[in-house]
């Protein structure tokens, strides 16, 4: 019997076809099963072409599944699209305007009929979960309790109405099914099911931000929506900013004034931040941005994904000065990372930049809920009394550390300064030759202790001849593909990065020198790979690269490494 099953909901944009994804995954997390769902859509409202890919385990899964079990086809489009990626043995559902068998593999139900049966045709995608749970042997009755759950809020004749809807589904997928090892009871887990803007969402009001301006650009809006339902239950704002430049200044602006403040964008937008990004270096402003990337140049793939924003993020913004830049690579990995993106940002008083993608950003995977929220959040601001002509508060003095005290407006006698400009220890423009050499060097001399916080990458099977390297959204990918690859005689290991820069050196080099490097990246360049040339002189490597604006999959990976090993 099965353990790791895949299945797909295609259709048009505007059919729910994400319900049904949800929908599944609700039961299947009640009972304990390990879901991985990623929904592939075109910038549109309706039309077009969609679906959703869902991967059901009894073990974590961490990569999405690309040979199907289970194919809904909403409309017929779907079912030409799709059928070639079905299984031996696999089972497709086609809505269509009445039921029959055409062979062996594809079973026509007329799902919006049967929706309309059930008092109303919007119910069509609880007709398909029905219909989908049925062929896995589910017990109706965990469907009709998540239903009762999702709609209570609407009222008796709402719920009744999906009740009616998902039996009729249930009931017309009777005589199929895929036959799974799965145990379907309700049960008390520790688990939790998120997406990377969830948990970005999240892991900022963990970390006590505040303040959250922002301007609209996918597929970065979906961290701003999720922190807008809290916004009654906390004491957080969400503005949205008339462009870009006015979203990054206000959070600047919050951040001198001792509230923790961070935006969000994609690419785009972060081309117009990185004034601003400059002027938070140069006033020494914590900052914390989110950029979600997805394909360009210009407008590019609105909503599909990319990772070639790593070197963007780095060099961004005029002059030299000191940042971190970091890319989580699961859901919970990001919840830590926005944390620890506040923390650093402020201790250095350095910008924060966290890198997701649209898949990162869009994906629902269970997780082990290991999530925390400190009871006390560190904060670093100076106590410092001084502000008479004698002894005036010097906001960039000089220090061994580039750490200069940091003070709140009117939290003392001494005036804080602040400027766009060059400027000497108390915050005076200043043009003097000497003073410019100095405050760079003030700058730079944080990249030291910056480095110490830097976390290695996730190294797997260290002793490997043959490493594939990745970074941020590609881990679970690469980690089954190594996995897979081992299982079949081929020894391969893996080095994983989540924290970019600044990059240590000399941890680089003991974990990669001497290994066959194959990088698997979602850019043209390969980046990562570069990047590794660059500081660590790291110049001989292999690349996976994938830049359509569609995720990797572990078998896609598998197949290219076997023609690169050596």
């Amino acid at each position: 019997m099965k353990t790791d099953v895949t299945l797909k909901i295609a259709g048009a944009a505007g059919e729910g076809i994400q319900t049904i994804g949800d929908l599944l995954s609700e039961v299947c997390h009640h009972s304990g099963l390990f879901t991985f769902s990623v929904d592939d859509f075109e910038s549109r409202v309706r039309g077009g072409h969609n679906f959703n890919l869902l991967r059901i385990s009894d073990k974590e899964v961490a990569a999405p599944g690309n040979r199907l079990d289970i194919l809904v086809c909403i409309n017929k489009d779907a079912y030409d699209l799709h059928k070639h990626e079905l299984r031996s043995g696999g089972i497709v559902i086609v809505n269509a305007d009445k039921a029959g068998t055409e062979d062996k593999t594809r079973f026509d139900i007329p799902l919006k009929k049967l929706a309309e049966e059930a008092g109303g045709k919007i119910t069509a995608n609880t007709v398909a979960a029905g219909a989908v749970l049925s062929m896995l042997g589910t017990p109706f009755s965990l469907l009709a309790d998540i239903l009762t759950k999702r709609f209570a809020a609407k009222g008796d004749k709402i719920v009744s109405l999906n009740i009616a809807a998902a039996q009729k589904g249930f009931d017309a997928a009777k005589g199929l099914r895929v036959d799974t090892g799965f145990t379907w009871e309700a049960k008390k887990i520790n688990n939790v099911i998120l997406s990377g803007a969830k948990a970005a969402a999240l892991g900022a009001l963990a970390a006590d931000c505040r303040f959250f301006p922002f301007y609209p650009m996918s597929p970065s809006t979906g961290v701003i929506t999720n922190v807008v339902s809290y916004t009654k239950k906390l004491p957080v704002v969400v503005e949205q900013a008339e462009d870009e430049i006015a979203a990054v200044i206000m959070a600047i602006g919050a951040s001198f004034a001792g509230v923790r403040a961070m935006t969000a964008t994609s690419g785009g937008g972060f081309c117009l931040m990185t004034e601003g990004l400059g002027l938070a270096a140069m006033t020494e402003t914590p900052l914390v941005i989110l950029n979600a990337q997805r394909p360009g140049p210009a407008t590019g793939l609105p909503t599909r994904t990319g990772q070639a924003d790593l070197l963007f993020s780095i060099h961004a913004s005029q002059d030299d000065f000191p940042r971190f830049v970091f890319a989580p690579g699961t859901p919970v990995e990001t919840y830590e990372t926005m944390k620890r993106a506040f923390h650093l940002s402020e201790k250095y008083q350095v910008p924060a930049i966290v890198l997701l993608d649209q898949f990162l950003a869009d994906f629902r995977m269970t997780e082990v809920n290991t999530l925390t929220v400190d009871p006390e959040i560190e904060r670093f601001y100076a106590q410092n009394n001084s502000g008479d002509d004698d002894n005036p508060y010097l906001r960039y003095a000089p220090a061994q550390d580039g750490v200069s005290p940091q003070r709140l407006p009117c939290s003392g006698p001494g005036l804080v300064r602040i400027t766009g400009n060059e400027h000497d220890p108390e915050g005076h423009i200043s043009e003097n030759a000497a003073n410019r050499i100095a405050m760079t060097q003030k700058r730079a001399a944080k990249l030291p202790a910056m480095i110490k916080e830097m976390a290695p990458p996730i190294l797997v099977n260290p002793t490997a001849p043959v490493f594939l390297v990745g970074w941020g959204s590609t881990k679970g990918n690469i980690l089954e593909a190594v996995e897979r690859l081992n299982a079949q005689g081929i020894e391969v290991g893996a080095a994983v990065f989540k924290d970019m820069w600044p990059m240590d050196r000399q941890v680089v080099e003991k974990a990669l020198t001497g290994k066959q490097l194959i990088m698997v990246e979602q850019n043209a360049s390969g980046q990562l790979g570069r990047l590794l040339a660059q500081e660590a002189g790291i110049c001989a490597f292999d690349t996976i690269l994938k830049y359509d604006g569609r995720p990797f999959f572990p078998d896609y990976i598998v197949q290219k490494a076997k023609e690169l090993v050596k």
